[in-house]
C-alpha cells in the first residue's frame, strides 16, 4: 500500500525527518526503506553507516573495540546525519540510550517506535549471526533485559506502531498514525 497524497503533503509541509527506533529485529530497516521510497526521502541505517565508515562489521567492532567504543561511534555517526533534509533514519536498538541522540531527535525528527512482542522478535532473530548482543545467549531473555533499560526511552516516541503485521500493513499503520499525529499536533 502506498502512502497517499495527504500523508505526502503533510510530510512536505512539516519538513521533518523520520527516525525509526526499537529493538533489533523490529523492522526498522525494512520499514525505513519503504517509507523513504514512498516519500522520496533518503534512507540511512545507522548500523550500515557505522560499518561503512569503520570498514568493519558491528560484530568486529564489538569484538575488537568493545561496546563502549561502538556506542560512541554510533553517537557520532547519528549526530552527523541529523541535519540532513528529507531523511528516514533507522536507528540501532541501543542508540536511544544516548542523551545527545535523544535531544537531537526531539528537535529534528518525527520519532516512531516499532513495538514488537518478545516472542516475535525471538523468532525473527533466531538465525541472526550479525547481532553481537544476542550471540550465544537466550534471545528472548536478552531482549527482555534490554527492554527493561530501553523501553522508557522508546515510549517517548511521537508514534508507536505495533509491528507484528505484514510490511504492507505496517506501512498502512504508519500512514494512519502519522496523519493522526499531525491532526493532533495542529489542533494544539
Amino acid at each position: 500500500m502506498k502512502l497517499d497524497k495527504l500523508a505526502k503533503n503533510i510530510m512536505d509541509k512539516q519538513k521533518k525527518n523520520i527516525a525509526l527506533m526499537g529493538h533489533m529485529g523490529s523492522g526498522k530497516s525494512v520499514l525505513g526503506k519503504l517509507i523513504s521510497k514512498q516519500l522520496n526521502f533518503n534512507h540511512v541505517d545507522s548500523d550500515k553507516l557505522i560499518e561503512k565508515k569503520s570498514n568493519k562489521t558491528i560484530n568486529e567492532i564489538f569484538q575488537t573495540k568493545g561496546e563502549s567504543y561502538f556506542r560512541l561511534t554510533e553517537e557520532n555517526v547519528i549526530l552527523e546525519t541529523i541535519y540532513q533534509k528529507k531523511l528516514v533514519l533507522s536507528l540501532g536498538g541501543g542508540s536511544i540510550l544516548s542523551p545527545k541522540i535523544r535531544k537531537a531527535l526531539k528537535g529534528n525528527f518525527l520519532t516512531v517506535f516499532l513495538d514488537v512482542d518478545f516472542a516475535i522478535l525471538s523468532k525473527r532473530l533466531i538465525k541472526s549471526k550479525r547481532r553481537p548482543l544476542i550471540n550465544d545467549t537466550n534471545i528472548e531473555e536478552k531482549i527482555k533485559e534490554l527492554d527493561a533499560i530501553r523501553r522508557k526511552f522508546y515510549l517517548l516516541a511521537d508514534i508507536t506502531l505495533k509491528n507484528h503485521l505484514t510490511i504492507t500493513d505496517a506501512l498502512a499503520e504508519f500512514r494512519k498514525k502519522y496523519i493522526e499525529f499531525y491532526e493532533k499536533y495542529n489542533s494544539n
